[in-house]
């Protein structure tokens, strides 16, 4: 679980976040929505340990993230998956290497292991059949032509889904989503929603998704938080959300809608 009690930040004069109050319940979906420059990816940051706030706690699993030394945060860090905005590749890798990168960068040199590691979350976000078809001739097939593939060479919705299969490796107890569906046709980004349902169902992931897409939010959110001028102005489920007779909120579904 995480808690988030009190929390500031600015960056000189200009405030960000002004007294947030939230808690992330375990193995559910939370989506944080608001305006651009609402404060929702700076939040995102403070949670993982990017940022400090100028007061206030986060708490992950009871450790106060603004107390971590770096070796903490590394060990924290390493139960949490990122999923960047447009997925973010990088362009000379192939699949493969994409995917093992934080294994690699942890150390993890035996390339058996990190086949075995890339071919699971791969099957996880269905660019492979089931892992437990592993040893079939068409699985091999399919791995050998997937796996030094360039992100040239996947569509946008195929690289989302390498993307967070990035993310699962080493099996986090969270995942942050950083406007997953940005970008994405509207047949792909049902397909994405989809898969986080799929993984929070399945791995009893707890995620956090920051998103403009409404119809993203009604399809895939457990809970939601809505973020104006670095204020909470609405924490509760997608269905509240759409009842609500507060202007802002109303404004805010509609123009997104």
């Amino acid at each position: 679980m995480i808690t988030i009690n009190n929390l500031h930040k600015s960056f000189g004069d200009k405030v960000i976040l002004d007294g947030i109050d939230l808690n992330i319940d375990s193995g559910k979906t939370t989506c944080i929505i608001g305006k651009s420059g609402s404060g929702k990816s700076v939040l995102l940051k403070n949670i993982v340990g990017l940022l400090s706030p100028d007061r206030g706690l986060i708490k992950m699993d009871g450790q106060v993230i603004s107390e971590q030394t770096q070796n903490g945060l590394f060990k924290i860090r390493k139960n949490i998956g990122y999923v960047f905005q447009g997925a973010a590749l990088f362009d000379s890798y192939t699949v493969f290497e994409n995917v093992v990168l934080r294994e690699y960068e942890n150390g993890n040199r035996n390339l058996e292991s990190l086949d075995r590691e890339a071919q699971k979350v791969l099957s996880a976000v269905g660019l492979l059949p089931k892992f437990s078809e592993c040893n079939t001739k068409e699985y091999k097939n399919e791995w050998k032509i997937l796996r030094d593939k360039k992100p040239s060479d996947l569509s946008g919705g195929m690289r989302k889904r390498v993307g967070v299969a990035r993310a699962l490796v080493g099996s986090p107890k969270y995942i942050f989503y950083d406007e997953p569906t940005t970008g994405l046709d509207p047949v792909t980004s049902e397909q994405i929603d989809d898969l986080i349902n799929e993984l929070a169902n399945t791995l009893d992931i707890t995620s956090i998704v920051i998103t403009h897409d409404m119809f993203s939010v009604y399809r895939i959110a457990n809970k939601v938080a809505m973020l104006n001028n670095g204020k909470i102005i609405f924490d509760g489920t997608a269905d509240q959300l759409r009842s609500s007779s507060d202007n802002i909120i109303s404004e805010f579904i509609e123009r997104f809608n």
